[in-house]
């Protein structure tokens, strides 16, 4: 199957993973390509169980939640209208916000590392990136662009979490090096400097 490219950013909250999106899809849009963009939870019906649980309609444990995030990470994939692979196959570049840490990228405090390796592995069996973007940040930076954003912060958005879930990329990135096409970059900068480096490393695989 002949596919187009397919990126997925990560990086903690406070990073600035919007931001890089917006202007990563500007630059392949001046360079010639479609660009379609896509966040988890879907809006779909795993998804929506997400939300609800996040907004306290609905109650959960951290593997339940964990083990909803891989099922919706498939539904992202494989939906037959707006799925990743769907719009790849139709010719758009896609980039998506998260892809192999999504159900631990919130949760990881909470699960071993090897647990989230596997259980992501069906879906990147079935579409893995191109290129696995990381935006680094202290953990004490992303708290500050945290509360300057938002009125309330989530349960786990407190710094103590913040480090151990920087400490848990680093630690799948380590064990995943050797597999994924993986781009560090420091996010501690202006957007702007930011994105331009994105953009050169990206022109490597366009």
């Amino acid at each position: 199957m002949t596919r187009n490219l397919f990126i997925a950013l990560e990086g903690i909250d406070g990073s600035g993973k919007s931001t890089q999106i917006g202007l990563l899809k500007s630059n392949l849009e001046n360079a010639g390509h479609k660009v379609y963009t896509t966040f988890e939870p879907t809006d779909g019906p795993i998804g929506k169980l997400i939300r609800d649980i996040f907004n306290h309609r609905i109650e959960a444990d951290q593997r339940t939640i964990a083990g909803l995030f891989v099922a919706d990470r498939l539904e992202h994939i494989l939906n037959k209208k707006n799925g990743m692979l769907k719009k790849l196959e139709e010719g758009f570049t896609v980039i998506t916000d998260r892809y192999y840490f999504s159900s631990y990228a919130y949760h990881g405090v909470h699960m071993p590392v090897d647990w989230v390796i596997q259980s992501n592995a069906l879906a990147a069996g079935i579409l893995r990136p191109d290129l696995n973007i990381f935006i680094d940040i202290d953990p004490e930076t992303g708290m500050d662009r945290i509360r300057k954003g938002r009125n309330s912060l989530e349960l786990f958005e407190t710094l103590e979490n913040q480090k151990k879930v920087r400490d848990k990329y680093f630690e799948v990135l380590e064990m995943l090096k050797n597999e994924e096409n993986v781009f560090i970059t420091n996010g501690n900068r202006f957007p702007e400097e930011i994105a331009d480096e994105i953009w050169q490393k990206v022109k490597t695989i366009v």
